[in-house]
């Protein structure tokens, strides 16, 4: 299952999200110009358990050396699909949950799941000589925390079947589960000494995502974070937006909600409106004229659904304006 976008709009800019997506792509530049040096390079700066675990092999490393892997390993990848795929999981789930924290909580939590994540690795992996790389397990984290705080947010989530793919909308709880069984299963099949995938990294990184967000929402928020927070705050409702109408049954006519804020209500804005009716959409631009008000209603004729004597309803749009 690949996730493609949630219904959850952030109300700020997601700053940090979008930074660590931005350093993860970096790192991998710099990963990947190491030519020969590469495996020696990943080593050095990824998480190996016989390095802690085996004397012989920890005495090579200073006390620094043997610090600075339980950061720099979440920032390294395998290949640019493992890169690719684990930053789209970001991009996806990571803005809504900094939204919730602040964003100077939200790097902190990023990066507590990711050392979670590699102790839980570490203790079940003990002597594995294999180096645990990727940003997987704080993006586990930040999943954890979002299936706590949206459960019924709605995924839009392709889901191939044999030689068909069929895009399906799963509320995150139920998304979200399949994944972390998924996980469970394929970390019991596997050896405890096997390299490859650290699922148990993943899974630990997720549980201390729920874990931590209950602590972190004990915190107050800084008072430098609540100021960052009013310019980083979105100050436009999203260009696309699904109207899924309703049609009473006295009525050939649809009816839906189109949401704007008050400087769009003011200054007047154009929309990409995507109107569904079950597994049909039509998609037009919607020009929504200056001075508009809360309640009132758009008519636009002929985009309704079609009645029985062959003419299309109307559809009205009733203007919602945020704050």
């Amino acid at each position: 299952m690949i996730p493609i976008r949630d219904t959850i709009r952030s109300k700020t800019y997601p700053v940090v999200n979008s930074l660590l997506i931005g350093v993860n792509v970096l790192v991998f530049v710099a990963e990947m110009s190491q030519g020969r040096a590469l495996d020696r390079f990943v080593f050095i700066h990824g998480l190996v358990p016989a390095r802690y675990s085996l004397p012989q092999l920890s005495g090579y490393f200073t006390l620094v050396e043997q610090i600075t892997p339980f950061l720099t390993f979440m920032f390294l990848h395998g290949g640019f699909l493992h890169l690719l795929g684990n930053m789209w999981f970001l991009y996806i789930f990571g803005d809504n949950v900094e939204d919730h924290l602040g964003h100077a909580r939200y790097l902190a939590f990023y990066l507590l799941c990711g050392l979670a994540s590699g102790v839980s690795h570490l203790a079940l992996n003990w002597h594995s000589q294999v180096p645990t790389i990727g940003a997987s397990g704080a993006i586990a984290g930040v999943m954890g925390a979002y299936f706590i705080l949206y459960p019924r947010a709605k995924v839009l989530t392709l889901v191939p079947i044999f030689i068909f793919i069929q895009f399906i909308e799963l509320p995150a709880f139920l998304f979200l589960g399949i994944w972390l069984l998924f996980q469970f299963f394929n970390a019991a099949g596997a050896s405890a000494h096997a390299g490859g995938i650290a699922w148990w990294a993943h899974i630990g990184g997720f549980l201390f995502g729920i874990l931590f967000l209950r602590l972190f929402d004990l915190l107050p928020e800084m008072g430098a974070d609540r100021r960052f927070r009013h310019f980083t705050q979105k100050r436009s409702t999203p260009r696309l937006q699904v109207i899924r109408p309703v049609t009473p049954q006295s009525d050939g006519n649809d009816y839906g909600v189109i949401s704007i804020t008050e400087r769009e209500a003011l200054m007047g804005t154009k929309k990409l409106v995507n109107i569904a009716h079950g597994l049909k959409k039509r998609t037009f631009l919607l020009n929504i004229p200056p001075g508009i008000t809360q309640g009132s209603q758009l008519r636009l004729k002929g985009m309704g659904r079609p009645m029985p004597d062959g003419r299309r309803g109307d559809l009205f749009l009733k203007v919602r304006i945020r704050d």
